[in-house]
């Protein structure tokens, strides 16, 4: 049974009015999108596009990166409809990203609805930042493979889950190619265009693009633009006529990195701030899906858009939401809660329902002491304070002593019924958390979809999907 999705809106949908034309793409950007039936549409004549994209990930990344998929597809086919004309989504990987420390993990929910990290690799802290486009997934992929499988439970749908994973997950695949090729094929035949934006022909046509960056100056001091360098992918500052690498201090002259962009493109790269404009330059794009970090850094590069003359793609927020399993939904029934109440201190919403565990006599007894201990110190202090006014903290020390020894009582009571009775709750509360708010964070942030997968099989992806399309629809 697929469970139920919960829409957590990031911000109000709000399509923007565009009077993009649309135009063809560029054959060099055309070819290096995986093949498919995506790709074709793409190609065949004037075009506009809705984008989105992020950096590599093992088994697909976290869940958001699927729910920005779904997000441009649900999209470019509302704006379709709309506009009667031919819109394709597109998601840009984005392989030069040398943070690997960020696709390096993952995380799911094994058979007993624990929370489970596989770590592929550490790369040693002065080790070149390598792009994820020249990683290989390397021997260790096969372990995290085997950790996946072992520890998600037995169901109908894990060996297709596995295969596809193990098919393009493998030691000689880069993690970039890897990714990519994943989600191609889960969402490939859904429409999405999945971009390698590190391949040769899209690094040759980007090049033009990222040399112009070379003339803006950024509030850091430094341009816009990276170079693959002695110590792996480096920002370039401007130092007269030259330019140097942050971390390893090369010089390059502008003929040089010129030479650079002709010969060896794939050295090239922008910055956070200057990938947005290379990818409007190159993609007619009438909206972009972003997440809550993209809508606040996108508003940050439209002074480079406008330095470069390029026009920018209007942001809009991607669909979030909750994969709410049955074991949750039905602890949240039982309880009275609602998914907010997993976003809190831990031990805070187990305590607070242990505390309703107790026997209703037991409260109300509770409740009249402190009651009573109130009104009483509060007359005894008004006949005090008559005699001896000295006396008021006295008094008043005395009456927070007895609330206080109430309050140790009732917890007292709590923790016994925690060791006796709750032990299952706080188990039960524990890895409801696990499964909506892993970590601490959104689970959209932390969760890996396969495992979802393993245990609910491709119906998942179709329901994910429809919820997405209502709520792209809904504005």
């Amino acid at each position: 049974m697929i469970p139920r999705i919960v829409t957590t809106p990031i911000a109000p949908l709000a399509l923007p009015e565009s009077r993009l034309a649309p135009r063809r793409v560029m054959p060099d950007v055309v070819a290096a999108a995986l093949p498919g039936a995506a790709r074709d549409r793409l190609a065949a004549g004037e075009v506009l596009v809705v984008t989105t994209g992020q950096q590599p990930g093992l088994f697909t990344g976290p869940l958001y990166t699927v729910y920005k998929a779904l997000s441009a597809i649900a999209l470019a086919q509302r704006l379709e409809r709309e506009r009667r004309v031919r819109v394709v989504p597109v998601f840009w990987v984005a392989g030069d990203d040398h943070d690997f420390a960020e696709a390096n993990h993952t995380w799911f929910l094994n058979a007993g609805g624990d929370l489970v990290q596989i770590v592929l690799r550490e790369r040693a802290a002065d080790a070149p930042l390598v792009p994820v486009a020249h990683e290989p997934c390397g021997p260790e992929i096969l372990t995290a493979l085997a950790q996946l499988r072992d520890g998600t439970p037995e169901t109908e749908f894990k060996a297709g889950v596995v295969e596809w994973l193990e098919r393009w997950y493998r030691p000689e695949v880069t993690l970039a190619d890897a990714f990519a090729r994943a989600l191609d094929a889960l969402l490939g035949p859904r429409g999405l265009v999945v971009l390698r934006a590190h391949d040769a022909s899209a690094k040759r046509a980007a090049a033009v693009w990222v040399l112009k960056g070379l003339d803006l100056t950024l509030s850091d001091g430094y341009t816009p633009v990276f170079v693959e360098a002695r110590q792996g992918r480096d920002r370039l500052q401007r130092d007269g006529e030259a330019y140097v690498t942050r971390r390893s201090g090369e010089r390059f002259t502008r003929t040089e990195l010129e030479r650079i962009a002709v010969e060896a493109p794939e050295r090239l790269s922008p910055n956070v701030l200057l990938r947005p404009v290379v990818e409007a330059a190159l993609l007619p794009t009438v909206a972009y899906a972003a997440g809550p970090a993209e809508l606040k850094y996108l508003q940050d590069a439209v002074p480079l858009y406008d330095a470069l003359g390029v026009t920018r793609q209007p942001p809009v927020p991607r669909w979030s939401g909750v994969i709410v399993e049955g074991r949750v939904e039905k602890l949240m029934e039982r309880h009275g809660i609602d998914l907010t109440a997993f976003d809190g201190r831990p031990g805070e919403l187990e305590a607070r329902l242990v505390r309703h565990e107790l026997p209703p006599e037991t409260v109300a007894t509770l409740a009249a002491l402190r009651s009573g201990i109130e009104e009483q110190y509060g007359r005894l202090l008004d006949s005090v304070v008559k005699i001896d006014p000295t006396l008021e903290r006295t008094v008043e020390s005395a009456r927070n002593a007895a609330l206080a020894g109430a309050q140790t009582i009732e917890k007292k009571l709590v923790a016994s019924l925690k060791r006796l009775e709750g032990e299952t709750l706080v188990r039960q509360i524990a890895r409801a958390r696990a499964a909506v708010y892993p970590t601490g964070q959104p689970q959209e942030r932390v969760l890996t979809l396969p495992s979802f997968l393993i245990r609910y099989g491709p119906g998942l992806v179709d329901a994910l999907e429809q919820e997405v399309a209502r709520w792209a629809s809904a504005s």
